[in-house]
């Protein structure tokens, strides 16, 4: 990770730490590199989710990348994948989605995709932050070479209909409760369940530019669940501010999270002779209880750094067709390049169809150990993570869990936070261990 860009973007505070001028410079050093660097007019396409600061940030994008003579194609609300799909099929040289996912509406982020809709490489995000820094200067376009924007709504209306044409079912006379978290999904995830013949029932889908994720979506599932339990509804899916996550809801108003997904689509792949390699690739962040169905149906697991920037790289360098986090990042590497919340939706409901099951049926070989995590804000993550007290309090806990549970400590990748997870038999063992780790990073003056 470079010194401003995470494994997500450049995420932060709306001008206080991801400012109007960083928006600038992105757009100036893109539309240059891209284009005028090579002697050529560059097109970027640009999305961004609801919250009040992103209209900031693509007006700064867009006026970086005018100056440096691209033409940016505004995208307007829209979700990260339905960017990352237009950038690649569209033929942009590059795609910016401004969104802070989960995170609340005053902070914001900057995420870059090539021109295939992967996440840009680390060695242009270094040259991104060394322009930033002011280390490179590049030069103004003017005359004909400057750029224009160019209003770019058919380019998600054409996403819409690329998920419904990948529907196999009808959803006639099935009942699906959609919690939108007043984000991008707003403009999106109804009309394709309604076109696909759904009774659709959405909530959360009032956003007013500070509500989004506002105790709704995928983070805050309690309300979608409230949702199925008195509608009585068949399902319902939960997803994040920039509808690149999905979690679901069965009918009795279970929560269905991202290992549980995996399984079920992993096993329906299996089924059909569609699982490459008879692999699904997992992070370390996923559940004992996941790995065991898995041996049972005997498919075999793969395990990566959080980050679904991480499953992606895995999925591609060994040809391994779903992966994704039990936080619901599912990916699908034969139709997108990055987790995509309506797409996994789409996909459990044609297991359900294909199956005639429910979705607790198809969950219910999935049994999770009790899992206990916390975020711990810090003043430095390496210095908490790296103490010498800390790691010795993480290795008693190890060692006292053996071979029935687990402990996981690790640095967020897009927040000052350190995770402490612990699987075991019990929640109460996971939360005496979690509170003993979480004690010491105190102890030691770690907290921010």
């Amino acid at each position: 990770m470079g010194k401003y860009f995470g494994t997500d973007g450049f995420r932060g505070e709306a001008n206080k730490t991801l400012t109007f001028e960083h928006a600038i410079k992105i757009g100036r050093f893109l539309g240059w590199y891209y284009g005028a660097r090579q002697g050529k007019k560059c097109k970027v396409v640009i999305g961004k989710d609801t919250r009040r600061s992103s209209y900031m940030f693509e007006y700064a994008l867009c006026t970086g990348l005018m100056a440096s003579g691209a033409d940016a194609y505004i995208m307007h609300v829209t979700t990260t994948p339905s960017v990352a799909y237009i950038t690649r099929v569209d033929d942009f040289d590059c795609g910016i989605m401004i969104t802070a996912s989960h995170n609340p509406f005053y902070d914001n982020g900057i995420k870059l995709l090539n021109g295939d809709g992967e996440k840009m490489d680390e060695e242009t995000i270094l040259k991104v932050e060394d322009y930033i820094d002011d280390r490179l200067e590049i030069p103004f376009s003017s005359g004909h070479d400057i750029g224009r924007t160019v209003d770019y709504v058919a380019g998600r209306n054409r996403y819409v209909g690329h998920l419904i044409s990948m529907s196999r079912y009808s959803f006639r006379d099935v009942r699906v409760g959609l919690d939108v978290s007043n984000g991008a999904a707003w403009q999106v995830a109804k009309g394709i369940f309604d076109a696909l013949g759904a009774k659709t029932y959405v909530i959360n889908a009032e956003p007013d530019g500070y509500n989004i994720n506002m105790d709704c979506g995928s983070t805050h599932i309690e309300h979608l669940q409230q949702l199925v339990r008195d509608k009585k509804l068949d399902v319902g899916f939960a997803y994040d501010g920039d509808a690149d996550r999905c979690l679901a809801v069965d009918e009795k108003g279970n929560v269905i999270t991202g290992d549980h997904i995996l399984y079920i689509y992993g096993l329906y792949m299996k089924e059909r002779g569609k699982l490459l390699n008879n692999t699904i690739v997992t992070t370390v962040m996923s559940n004992f209880g996941l790995y065991k169905a898995l041996d049972k149906v005997g498919i075999n697991y793969e395990k990566t750094k959080v980050g679904d920037k991480y499953v992606y790289e895995n999925m591609v360098a060994n040809g391994h067709r779903i992966g994704g986090e039990q936080s619901g990042h599912i990916i699908f590497s034969k139709y997108e390049t990055t987790g995509d919340g309506i797409l996994t939706s789409l996909k459990l409901m044609e297991v359900m169809l294909a199956k005639q099951k429910t979705m607790s049926e198809l969950a219910a070989p999935v049994q999770f150990y009790p899992q206990v995590l916390k975020n711990v804000r810090v003043k430095s993550k390496p210095d908490a993570q790296n103490d010498p007290d800390v790691q010795a309090a993480v290795k008693k806990v190890a060692d006292a869990l053996g071979d029935d549970g687990r402990i996981l400590v690790r640095e967020s990748g897009t927040e000052p936070v350190i995770r402490v997870m612990v699987e075991a038999t019990s929640d109460e063992i996971c939360e005496k261990y979690v509170d003993e780790v979480v004690w010491q990073i105190e102890k030691k003056g770690h907290l921010a």
